[in-house]
């Protein structure tokens, strides 16, 4: 039925659209004879649709579809790689496949079951399968399939890998803070009521709107066509959206660097103000990223840790001070809780960890929590223990899983760490030989040309990228394009954004369900938007 619509549908507005099929030096690449059909031409039309309303189009789209459940696309590591590893003893003391072999695809890194665990990846302390943050989604696309404006889940990096079909279009804003405020402004102004009514409109991920509005209000855009084969990896905070130029399969997983810490702190105070469950304790993860200091190879990210532990630790006991002298009674001694565990995150610790989020803010109580004799099940994390309820402070009680001591101890641990790394890189900065066997190892095997890059360049040479626009962007750092395997090698490209004339046109609204979305007419703005 939906091949049959597209067909229609192709008929009706690309009446003289012909496909031929060549392959050349291995290289399979379609060659429109007409031009209507372009990637260019459909660009034009898919923002045309969205500002213009010069079409009404239903699209169909298998977005979060969990790989645990019906299958990954890549195949699963046999030495215990993944998040719920399949060992075979057998294999656990072989040497590293070679590249192009069947295991080397199981078990390298690239994998996109494998890497949220690399030895590098702070996710891989978590243990229990989180669907589309530790364990892949996939997506089956069609023509403007779109996924809308968002970031990812705590501020994590994202890796999205395209298996086979058409194009995907996609649109990035760089992760700074100011260019994230910025497009959070520029929604803002744009849709005052809607988010008015709905604060955290943009962690729906519903709604679409043009590069445009965002250059005009001073927002830098980037946009890259990703093709079958292709990596796209988005780093901390970075707002992305885009569509399919057609039918295709993705898929796509979360991972974070040490340096991903204060983008995580900072997506753990964005959740509280918009009582947001995360989907993770960032507390719980920062406690145990300190109880694997032997990780922590450079001085910068580890100060980083320590920054967050600093200010962690001093708000808890600051503010456990302050309610024991409001008359909140310390009940620790009497109440015997469960020690809080360090090592990793599983699913026992995951679950008990759902039953004391705060009542007002949805913060998992990692460290302590506010109780009251009024309630069997409600807690509150130390700011808000005032919304819990109207009783009296005599009848609220602290209940403490880490102790002042503890939580004293891991800080000193940590900046004694970070010291030590300080004086370390000092040293090295000073011209010192002090380099490990194993950075010196490391960087002997990073080989000078990534495999695929080469083949990259050929492919895309002679791609055209539509000119409607009178500003040009250059691809950030936080936005980048990879081809294949396996270092990372950017592939920076003048970028123009498209442009639309009419500007008081009605604009379509884009409805959406599991199974279609439907355009149809909104207010005059270059948003669409997809209904939860």
């Amino acid at each position: 039925m939906a091949i049959k619509t597209g067909k229609d549908w192709r008929d009706k507005h690309y009446p003289n659209h012909q496909v031929q099929k060549n392959v050349k030096d291995g290289i399979s690449s379609n060659h429109f004879q007409d031009s209507s059909m372009s990637l260019e031409k459909l660009e034009k039309d898919y923002w045309d649709i969205v500002s213009l309303r010069t079409k009404e189009v239903t699209v169909e789209y298998g977005n979060d579809v969990d790989t645990s459940e019906f299958g990954s696309g890549f195949p699963y590591s046999e030495r215990g790689r993944c998040v719920e590893p399949k060992k075979e003893p057998k294999n656990e003391n072989l040497p590293e496949p070679k590249f192009g072999t069947k295991d080397y695809y199981k078990e390298t890194w690239w994998n996109l079951n494998n890497i949220p665990c690399a030895p590098d990846s702070i996710l891989r302390h978590v243990r229990v399968g989180v669907t589309g943050i530790n364990v892949p989604w996939l997506y089956f696309g069609c023509l403007f399939a779109t996924f809308c404006w968002h970031n990812e889940d705590n501020y994590l990096y994202s890796i999205n890998y395209h298996h086979r079909g058409a194009p995907k279009q996609w649109y990035g804003v760089p992760g700074t803070k100011k260019d994230a405020d910025g497009l959070e402004r520029v929604f803002r102004a744009q849709l005052s009521m809607k988010m008015r009514d709905v604060p955290d409109l943009l962690h729906h991920i519903t709604t679409m709107l043009s590069p445009k509005l965002l250059q005009n209000g001073g927002v830098p855009v980037c946009k890259l066509t990703q093709y079958a084969g292709e990596f796209v990896v988005t780093f901390p905070r970075s707002f992305h959206s885009g569509f399919s130029y057609g039918p295709n399969v993705g898929e796509a997983v979360n991972f974070a660097c040490h340096d991903w810490i204060a983008y995580g702190a900072d997506a753990n105070e964005r959740y509280r103000t918009f009582a947001r469950p995360a989907v993770f304790s960032h507390d719980r993860l920062t406690f145990t990223m300190a109880n694997h200091l032997q990780e922590q190879k450079k001085f910068s990210t580890c100060k980083l840790l320590l920054d967050e532990i600093q200010r962690v630790v001093a708000e808890e006991l600051s503010r456990r001070k302050k309610l024991i002298q409001a008359g909140v009674r310390d009940v620790s001694d009497r109440i015997l809780l469960p020690k809080n565990r360090h090592d990793q995150l599983d699913e026992d610790s995951a679950n008990y960890d759902d039953k004391r989020l705060c009542h007002a803010c949805k913060h998992i109580c990692f460290f302590s929590a506010v109780a009251c004799e009024c309630s069997q099940s409600k807690v509150s994390c130390l700011r808000h223990s005032h919304y819990m309820c109207r009783c009296s402070t005599e009848r609220k009680y602290l209940m403490v899983w880490s102790s002042d001591d503890e939580m004293k101890k891991t800080l000193d641990e940590v900046t004694a760490f970070c010291k030590a790394l300080e004086v370390k890189a000092q040293l090295m900065a000073e011209g010192s030989n002090l380099v490990s066997i194993e950075e010196e190892t490391s960087n002997k095997a990073i080989t000078p040309i990534a495999p695929g890059a080469t083949r990259d360049k050929v492919a895309h040479m002679n791609e055209k990228i539509l000119d409607v626009s009178k500003g040009f962007f250059h691809v950030p750092e936080s936005f980048l394009r990879f081809r294949d395997e396996p270092q990372l090698v950017p592939s920076l490209q003048t970028i123009p954004l498209s442009t639309n004339q009419n500007q008081g046109a009605k604009r379509p609204l884009l409805t959406h369900d599991t199974s279609s979305s439907t355009i149809g007419s909104c207010e005059p703005t270059e948003v669409i938007e997809l209904l939860d």
